[in-house]
This record gives C-alpha cells, sequence and structure tokens, in this order.
C-alpha cells in the first residue's frame, strides 16, 4: 500500500522524481555533447557547448552539488563512449567543465538576483574557455603567446553562452512547474 508520497513504502515520490530528473539530465547532457561531436567547426576548438544546457538547468533546478555531478558524469560519460577518456582533450573539458560549474554556481548564489540565466551562462562559458586556455598552456603548450586568443575565445564565449543560455532560459520557463526541486 502506498502512502504519504512514498513508493513502496520506501523512499519518497520527491527523492524518486529528483533521481529520475538528474537522470534525464545527464541522459540529455550526452546526447547534446554527442550531436556536438557532428557538427561542423569553423575552429577545431570552437563547439557551442550545448551540454550545459543539462548543467544550467541542474544547478537551476536543484543546485550546485547536482550540477556539478551532471558536469563530471557527463565528460566522463562522453570520454569514454567517444574514445577520449583521460587525453588531452578530456583533461580540457573536465577542468573547464568544472571551473564553469563551479563559477556560475557561485555567481548565481551571490548575484542571482541580478543576473538572469543567460547572464550566469555568459560568465559560465567565459570560465570555460578561460579554463581551457589556462590548461593548454600549463599541460600542453608551455607558451605565453596562446593567451593572445583571450580576446577571441572571449567573443565565441559571447556567443556560445548566449546560445546556452537562451536555450536554457526557454527549457526553465516551460518545464519549472513540472519539475519540483528537492533540497
Amino acid at each position: 500500500m502506498q502512502s504519504s508520497g512514498n513508493i513502496g513504502g520506501s523512499r519518497p515520490l520527491s527523492r524518486t522524481k529528483k533521481i529520475v530528473v538528474l537522470a534525464l539530465l545527464l541522459g540529455t547532457g550526452i546526447i547534446l555533447f554527442l550531436f556536438e561531436t557532428l557538427l561542423p567547426r569553423p575552429l577545431p576548438w570552437l563547439k557551442p557547448g550545448l551540454a550545459n544546457v543539462a548543467t544550467l538547468l541542474a544547478l537551476y533546478f536543484y543546485g550546485a552539488r547536482e550540477a556539478l555531478g551532471i558536469t563530471i558524469c557527463r565528460v566522463f560519460l562522453g570520454g569514454i563512449i567517444i574514445g577520449t577518456l583521460f587525453n588531452p582533450a578530456f583533461i580540457l573539458s573536465l577542468g573547464g567543465g568544472v571551473c564553469a560549474t563551479i563559477a556560475m554556481a557561485i555567481a548565481k548564489r551571490l548575484w542571482g538576483e541580478y543576473f538572469s540565466v543567460l547572464g550566469i551562462s555568459l560568465l559560465g562559458a567565459f570560465f570555460h574557455n578561460i579554463t581551457q586556455l589556462a590548461l593548454t598552456y600549463f599541460l600542453i603548450i608551455h607558451k605565453s603567446e596562446i593567451f593572445f586568443l583571450v580576446p577571441l575565445i572571449t567573443i565565441s564565449a559571447v556567443f556560445t553562452g548566449f546560445i546556452v543560455g537562451l536555450a536554457s532560459y526557454y527549457l526553465l520557463i516551460n518545464t519549472q512547474k513540472h519539475v519540483i526541486p528537492v533540497s
């Protein structure tokens, strides 16, 4: 007999719903990541980062810990699927993703009433790109000239952050009534 919102009398329905939503976000993030591998790139390192929509939704629905979990799981599973696990691209992706998620979580917590999801996304895209550039310097290139790319990656962060932020905004306003945040 089910009573007081429990499934089988053992787990609250809201906790089960949270796990299901997070699993769906993770799956969506992986699918978007795989889709991006098929897109042509004007520059070898430039991609829209559509998988970060899943991270932003997790951040807004549940919080920083869940968003970070989505990011880490998505990068690891994506690396396994496309065969880049622990190679330089994987390390750059993981570092950029973790740093961007932390920056977005801090910004949302401190200035969430001033910045929309679009602003938080722009900030995340910038930190993702800057982190990847710094990691490239420390782990691969070791030449300070790589930092001449900062203006170019900042422009690309505005473009990609806007796309991800806009997609996240529309998904948030259209799904918020169906997803119950659980602490």
